[in-house]
């Protein structure tokens, strides 16, 4: 199931790898976040090397619904807690620069970019929006009130927020890669300081950055018990009439409305990888109770990594890691996040300060309940007596009947009826082919 994205864009290729190689920053992984990275390093003259497994944005960021904004649901009231007044503002700022850049870069490009006015909403629940606006009063930013009129229910709330933006990420991403230092199909398999180990070669780097989505280093950072991954499925619907803006719930089991085109993008579904949720089926009933007369035109799901706290990591991927750094957790969020981190992983590995980085910090303490949690259910996991197992640390896996796959239920690497690896922390496939289903 490819996205309308990728069915309708084409991007440059790159060789493998040749041998080893040394450079000053090396950048793992191809998907926005590592184009954009490479893209900022290119332009400030920096010494790079960017390396995907597969080829370029094959994986997440070919299956965004990409809206960009800065309202990312009903993050901002979850932020105050956890990062306070101060920081919670600069994540927004850097989120709302990153929009202001994309306008910028996407003037004379062919990637559809169609400024819009971004709309949270909520079906039962005025509360949660009140809070939200709250949040936003404190960071010294107002929300509009919006009617939601092109929905096709009734609303309890609408909050918007202007000048925000859509786009086709592949179209825009092609001409971002043209003229990069990249190398598809090499897979990096090893790390150690300054050393990175891939199937074609060994590379040297003095600083190390890992945009894989989800980290692929365990010894260090917590990721595995900071984060979890989310599954949401998305139709592309064609007849089923027109919304003027762009729409998500506020609540996390919520829908999203965005048009491409003459088609209403229909997301929704969510689950967390390895669990039980609503998927395609839920989706589907939707598109039949709200526009029966549309046509189902084209399917696909995607996969995100939620931090406890709502917020990205972006920085030093580690107090104890000095020349390692990462970007992950955008939260469904990877269009401005992506282009915001790109910018801040461009000062840290050149010695320079950034405003905004300490609003990502990925060291910032922990959400204890909501990691305790993890590692609980991690632990059970773990401890379950079935098979197959997931090779990244051991649980147990279970069958997505929905897309036939083997998903682990901790952190969200997945694999197909064959035993491939199709979503990480996971770097290797299954050493054994699954039972079949």
């Amino acid at each position: 199931m490819r996205s309308l994205w990728s069915e309708t864009a084409v991007l440059p290729e790159f060789p493998p790898l040749e041998g080893d190689a040394r450079t000053d920053i090396l950048i793992v992984g191809g998907g926005i976040a590592g184009v954009l990275c490479a893209r900022a390093l290119e332009e400030a003259g920096a010494d790079y090397l960017l390396v995907e497994a597969r080829a370029l944005c094959a994986g997440v960021t070919a299956n965004t619904t990409a809206k960009i904004t800065a309202q990312h649901g009903a993050l901002y009231q979850k932020l105050l807690p956890s990062l306070g007044v101060e920081r919670t503002r600069l994540y927004f700022q850097a989120n709302q620069r990153a929009v202001e850049r994309y306008r910028a870069l996407c003037q004379g490009l062919d990637c559809d970019y169609q400024e819009r006015t971004a709309c949270l909403f909520s079906r039962s629940d005025g509360g949660v929006l009140e809070r939200e606006r709250a949040a936003w009063r404190t960071m010294g930013v107002e929300l509009s009130p919006h009617g939601a009129g092109d929905l096709p229910f009734p609303v309890a709330g609408c909050l918007a927020l202007a000048g925000q933006g859509q786009f086709h990420p592949l179209k825009f991403l092609a001409e971002r890669a043209r003229g990069l230092n990249i190398r598809t199909h090499t897979k990096v398999r090893q790390l150690a300081p300054g050393l990175a180990e891939t199937d074609h070669g060994v590379i040297r780097a003095n600083k190390i950055i890992l945009c894989t989505h989800f980290p692929i280093l365990n010894r260090h950072g917590l990721y595995a018990l900071k984060m979890y991954q989310h599954r949401s499925y998305v139709l592309a619907l064609e007849g089923a009439g027109e919304v003027a803006d762009l729409y998500v719930a506020a609540e996390d089991d919520g829908f999203s409305f965005r048009m491409a085109g003459d088609l209403l993008l229909l997301g929704g579904g969510g689950h967390r990888t390895g669990r039980s949720g609503g998927g395609w089926r839920e989706l589907e009933l939707a598109a039949r109770r709200w526009y029966p007369e549309a046509k189902v035109v084209g399917r696909w799901a995607t996969q995100d990594c939620v931090t406890l706290d709502g917020g990205a990591y972006v920085g030093q991927y580690s107090p104890r890691t000095p020349g390692l750094y990462v970007a992950t957790g955008f939260n469904k969020w990877g269009m401005t996040t992506a282009l915001a981190g790109a910018e801040i992983l461009r000062d840290l590995v050149q010695g320079r300060a950034n405003v905004y980085a300490p609003a990502f910090d990925p060291s910032r303490p922990l959400v204890k309940a909501a990691a305790l949690e993890n590692a609980l259910f991690a632990a059970g996991s773990v401890l379950t007596p079935t098979a197959p197992r997931c090779p990244h640390l051991g649980c147990a896996l279970r069958y997505n009947r929905a897309e036939r796959s083997w998903d682990c239920p901790c952190h969200g690497s997945r694999f197909d009826a064959q035993g491939q690896l199709l979503d990480g922390p996971a770097t290797d496939d299954l050493q054994k082919r699954p039972p079949s289903r």
